[in-house]
């Protein structure tokens, strides 16, 4: 038989009950679409998760004190302490090569008292370096100067957010402001960055971190946070670090993040949910296979006659398996086709609904969730397939 004449059959069987075959469809078109709306919105919500991540650089390499195997008790039974990370050990690792930027934090909750209102929010102590490690910038003034940590002026900038709330409209460049028993000075305000993971950046100040390690009466910084080259593998940057602090401080007491690390663990986990979510989805699927393995049992047996009188003129039987699996493949591609239409709707509806709900539909998603629909109707269609195949002939027409 001409492939394009055992096409024209199979499209046939399946016009001739409209209904039956658009119900058997539908049920793969529900399946389709689930898996597309659920994984749409899984790898958008993974996208936004991973920009929220990026938006302050990838070649970020944070260093905090102490480590878990150096925590507890010594051998010798005398508790011991974690070894702050200092000005000093910050001053190293930004002179290491390949290193572009280093801040010192120290940070801190303290009543900010300016311009005759009071409001108890976040004090940062960083270096003069952050906007450059952290890919921030200034809205108006400036940031804080390069200056010696120790002997830092009482400068102060402002978060977006809080800079609203103290002033207003007003211009607080050059106001004095209070922190804690400390005074400072407004020198620069920040673009708004918004919020990450909960935490409202725009709503803190930030001054020096020597002036942060006296107003919070602390011996060393809480972290130290490195950018580097592009290009440059970010554990060749890490193993100068730790040879440099291993040196200084005799031990390594101390735990090094990367961001690349970080955000690789991130994707996988991530990816894990949104196939997760997307197996959900295909539970759905599971019924429309269901649906066509019925229909086409139906057929068959309708249509006994039909494959009696195909062998008698001489059909091989490999022509019957076909004209079946054909049929059932037609059903779930169709079935595919007008699932990927709803679920990709659906998605972009939700999206206009709540703007706020990231939604993407990767290329790569559509030309599986095809592929998976014409492989349901191929495993469907196997078995009542075979069964058509292998009946006699003149038991088929007698049948009939």
């Amino acid at each position: 038989m001409h492939p394009r004449d055992a096409l024209q059959l199979s499209l046939r069987a399946i016009t001739a009950h409209r209904l039956r075959s658009f119900l058997t469809l539908l049920g793969i078109a529900v399946g389709i679409a689930a898996v597309i709306l659920l994984t749409s919105i899984g790898e958008g919500i993974h996208r936004f998760v991973l920009a929220e991540f990026t938006q302050f650089g990838t070649n970020v390499i944070s260093v905090a004190p102490g480590k878990t195997r150096t925590s507890g008790h010594s051998p010798t039974g005398i508790p011991t302490s974690v070894r702050p990370l200092t000005l000093d050990d910050a001053r190293a690792l930004e002179h290491l090569p390949h290193i572009t930027g280093m801040t010192a934090t120290v940070w801190g909750n303290s009543e900010i008292n300016a311009n005759g209102r009071l409001r108890r929010t976040t004090i940062n102590g960083v270096s003069a370096q952050m906007l450059k490690v952290f890919s921030i910038k200034v809205r108006s003034g400036q940031f804080l100067p390069a200056e010696d940590a120790e002997h830092a002026r009482a400068f102060l900038v402002l978060g977006a957010k809080l800079k609203e709330e103290l002033f207003g409209a007003e211009n607080p460049l050059g106001a004095r402001v209070r922190v804690g028993t400390l005074q400072f000075r407004v020198i620069g305000v920040l673009e708004a960055k918004g919020q990450f993971l909960g935490i409202d950046l725009d709503d803190a100040a930030y001054i020096p971190t020597g002036r942060a390690l006296e107003l919070y009466n602390r011996d060393g910084v809480m972290k130290i946070d490195l950018s580097y080259e592009e290009g440059v593998p970010a554990a060749a940057v890490s193993a100068r670090v730790i040879a440099t602090l291993k040196a200084r401080h005799g031990r390594e007491d101390f735990t090094i993040t990367t961001q690349e690390d970080m955000l690789r663990t991130l994707s996988n986990i991530l990816d894990v949910l949104t196939m997760a979510v997307g197996a959900l989805g295909s539970i759905s699927l599971l019924v429309g296979g269901v649906g066509i393995v019925t229909i086409m049992t139906i057929a068959v047996t309708e249509r006994t006659g039909e494959i009696g009188l195909l062998v008698a003129l001489g059909a091989p039987r490999r022509t019957i398996l076909g004209l079946f699996l054909g049929e059932a493949i037609a059903l779930s591609a169709l079935g595919g086709l007008l699932g990927l239409l709803l679920g990709m709707g659906l998605a972009q509806s939700i999206h206009l609904l709540v703007p706020a709900l990231p939604v993407h539909t990767p290329l790569s998603f559509v030309v599986l969730a095809e592929g998976i629909a014409i492989l349901i109707g191929l495993l469907a269609g196997v078995l009542p397939a075979r069964r058509a195949a292998r009946l006699d002939a003149v038991e088929a027409l007698r049948a009939e």
